[in-house]
């Protein structure tokens, strides 16, 4: 199937003098020249098109885009490519569109829109320690079950992880020990909070790596600066850690 300069021009929504220019510099050439002189473009040729609009619409030169078409010699690697753009920008517009969403939720409610539940993903502080410890997957997964709740669920979910470490602090100061039930229901309350998180060994079902998260998470709380006053003090930590080591030694 072909398609006339003027068809494809209507179809992509630019004009037919910008595809007599592409064709000028080098970067869309017609497929065919009729006698009469019509240029026609096949199905190979739109698919070039798709991704020179495409790379046009992130701001790329013309210069820039002949390079990145030069290194395609396949049409179909082009269009892996091409979708592999798309979903990528995809993903960029769906988080704006749910920070956005979380503006107004917010605006509605009459409360202050939080920068960090707006702009921040589960786990953007942590990214490279995420991805070195569980990989890329883990942290896109995440953040993106992160971005997919709404403004009163993110809420929700963190007052749940404060009452968790609130709970923590309590048994600390009571002097309880980590390897008591009320500890280990602790321990086991942690691990379905832990569990709830989408890309992680324990909402993977990972049974070996799962006790080796939950006991690097505890040591975490103990030798991480970022960490160690989240439990009130390093003894705190200190009584988190044990629990969890019990917790993982004994009943995962």
């Amino acid at each position: 199937m072909e398609w006339t300069i003027q068809e494809l021009a209507a179809r992509a929504g630019i004009t037919s003098r910008t595809l007599r220019h592409y064709d000028r510099v080098g970067l869309l050439a017609p497929s065919r020249v009729g006698p009469n002189g019509y240029r026609y473009y096949d199905a190979g040729a739109v698919a070039r098109l798709q991704r020179i609009l495409f790379m046009r619409r992130l701001g790329m030169g013309l210069p820039a885009i002949a390079e990145v078409l030069a290194d395609e010699v396949d049409t179909r690697d082009g269009l892996r490519a091409h979708i592999a753009d798309l979903e990528e920008e995809r993903d960029r517009l769906d988080r704006q569109i749910r920070s956005a969403r979380h503006t107004l939720e917010a605006l509605e409610a009459g409360a202050e829109p939080q920068m960090d539940v707006m702009l921040a993903g589960f786990n953007d502080h942590y990214k490279e320690e995420v991805i070195s410890r569980w990989g890329e997957r883990a942290f896109q997964v995440s953040n993106d079950w992160w971005h997919s709740k709404t403004l009163d669920q993110q809420r929700a979910w963190k007052r749940a992880a404060e009452d968790l470490v609130a709970a923590w602090v309590a048994a600390a100061r009571d002097g309880v020990s980590p390897a008591s039930e009320q500890a280990q229901s602790l321990a086991a309350r942690h691990v379905q909070w832990l569990s709830q998180i989408p890309g992680t060994p324990t909402a993977e079902g990972d049974r070996e790596c799962s006790i080796a998260m939950v006991k690097g998470i505890g040591d975490m709380y103990v030798d991480d600066p970022r960490f160690t006053g989240m439990y009130e003090d390093a003894a705190g930590a200190a009584f988190v850690r044990d629990a969890l080591h019990v917790y993982a030694r004994t009943r995962m």
